[in-house]
């Protein structure tokens, strides 16, 4: 499979995010909401591949999951590994965390749109692949190196596991 240009994509996305806060008059509530609905149609679709190029082992709780999104599905669409920390007690919440994200290279956000989640459509990525694998989950981010952190932090909560449903057309 070809690999496009890591400028090319940060660029992209760059220019999909500015039409995005054209489209919306500036409304940065609506452009992380339209981010989010992008990245979730996207993490339904992208999952396949993931599951059509892993080795084929199944997760089998969101421990597990969370683990294979920082290690492998990080790596295999954006060249980047994060590590998992933070858990909860009960193992249903825990932080991603990314010292970097190609989608910020060339990056600074202007003061009013400070409360921007850049990146937001990497959440809808997030819960459009678990979704798939019947895991409902929340995720946002704690931390933001555009808003002057230290690193990405992601948190990621599962709501609840849903069972597998199947059509009797099928």
């Amino acid at each position: 499979m070809e690999k496009i240009n890591a400028e090319l994509f940060t660029l992209t996305y760059g220019s999909t995010v500015r039409q995005l806060l054209i489209d919306n008059e500036e409304n940065v509530d609506a452009v992380n909401v339209q981010l989010d609905k992008m990245g979730y149609n996207i993490g339904i679709r992208l999952v396949d591949e993931f599951l059509a190029k892993s080795s084929g082992a199944r997760c089998r709780d969101f421990k597990e999951a969370a683990e294979m999104i920082a290690k492998h599905g990080l790596k295999m669409f954006l060249g980047v590994t994060a590590s998992v920390s933070n858990w909860n007690a009960d193992n249903t919440e825990c932080s991603l965390i990314m010292d970097d994200n190609p989608m910020v290279d060339f990056v600074e956000l202007p003061e009013q749109y400070s409360n921007l989640s850049y990146c937001n459509m990497l959440c809808g990525v997030f819960r459009g692949a678990l979704e798939m694998v019947n895991m409902r989950v929340e995720c946002w981010y704690v931390r933001d190196l555009l808003r002057g952190d230290d690193v990405f932090e992601m948190r990621l909560k599962l709501l609840e596991v849903t069972a597998e449903s199947y059509n009797d057309e099928d």
